[in-house]
């Protein structure tokens, strides 16, 4: 292998709503006693559920596997209304994690519902966010995934409305956006894209330096949406090779010239540093800025009442800032990537 230079895109890897999800679930660690169980995968990276294993942590896919009375927490992908329902009806402590932007998009489809409307939601079939999504009206939605199924749900009666799944590559939701509006011009859209901005800002990166590179390599989870995505991005500008990874054990022992690498929303960064280790580069390392983000989403409000309410203990017991004081000032400087310390 002889590369020559690796072109880091930035940003990558962790985005605000994993770094809530993270650091909320490693909370739940601390505070209770294991098991503490969590409605899939709190993110969709290995390496991080496996992490959360080690500390106790249960993955289940019914929240009916959960022992009575157990602290469970809901993932950042967005839970059904009605898994949210039995959770709270368990007996014990429940957190949910969901993104905000994910929140935001179930908002937008209740509202529609309530409405009338006929919601077209662009998603992928079986993603948990497109599962907890839908669930939230599920009479008024339609899963679209082609122009086909458009033509299918404009045979509904309207008004009409469009949404989407939040890490959708731009690539893969345009063309049917476009299709939608000509199909049924007045159809109803948010002022505001449903797409992530950290998912469009890591597909806008990647974009800017992956047609110059000989390979890409794209770091993260298999079954997470938002890395497919890149990977989708990486072809569509020509790349002549890319590659997916879980890390850099993976990577193959050919490569040479220019290699772009990035990391999707729930890749940690301690995995990007092993691949460019791995890379060692002749020419060293660059990084192209393509944006700076700042976004910081609090924890979930139902933690925050349970550090509120054991303050004192933690305090004392576990030596961390008191959560009385858990203003987002001492959150925003505790990173997912010092939670995830151990595996580096």
């Amino acid at each position: 292998m002889s590369v020559e230079r690796v072109v880091l895109a930035s940003p990558r890897g962790f985005c605000a709503g994993v770094e809530k999800a993270i650091k909320a679930l490693d909370w739940m660690t601390r505070v209770f006693d294991p098991p503490v169980y969590c409605y899939h995968e709190i993110v969709h990276n290995q390496v991080v559920v496996d992490h959360f294993r080690s500390l106790g942590v249960v993955f289940i896919d019914d929240v009916a596997d959960a022992a009575p009375g157990a602290p469970l927490m809901l993932s950042a992908h967005g839970s059904p209304p009605n898994v949210i329902e039995a959770a709270r009806a368990s007996g014990g402590a429940v957190v949910d994690a969901v993104c905000p932007l994910v929140t935001k998009v179930h908002h937008e489809l209740k509202v529609r519902a309530r409405k009338g409307y006929t919601v077209l939601y662009v998603g992928h079939e079986g993603h948990e966010e497109a599962v907890g999504t839908m669930a939230v009206a599920p009479e008024a939605v339609e899963l679209i995934q082609s122009v086909q199924d458009i033509d299918r749900a404009a045979q509904r009666p309207g008004p009409y409305a469009l949404l989407s799944q939040t890490t959708l590559s731009e690539d893969e939701w345009s063309h049917l956006r476009e299709y939608a509006l000509s199909t049924i011009p007045d159809i109803w859209m948010p002022n505001r894209s449903d797409l992530c901005f950290a998912t469009t800002n890591r597909q806008g990166a990647l974009r800017e330096i992956a047609s110059s590179a000989d390979a890409v390599v794209v770091i993260g989870s298999a079954n997470s949406s938002n890395t497919v995505a890149l990977t989708d991005v990486a072809r569509s500008v020509g790349s002549p090779r890319v590659f997916r990874v879980n890390g850099a054990s993976e990577l193959p022992n050919d490569l040479n010239g220019v290699v772009a690498v990035t990391a999707g929303a729930s890749a940690p960064e301690s995995l990007v540093t092993q691949v460019v280790e791995y890379l060692n580069a002749s020419q060293g390392v660059d990084t192209f800025e393509f944006t700076t983000e700042d976004e910081y989403f609090p924890p979930p409000p139902e933690l925050r009442e349970i550090l509120r309410a054991l303050s004192a203990t933690l305090d004392v017991a576990l030596g961390v800032p008191r959560a009385s004081h858990f203003d987002g000032q001492a959150d925003r400087g505790f990173t997912a990537a010092q939670v995830l310390s151990p595996i580096t």
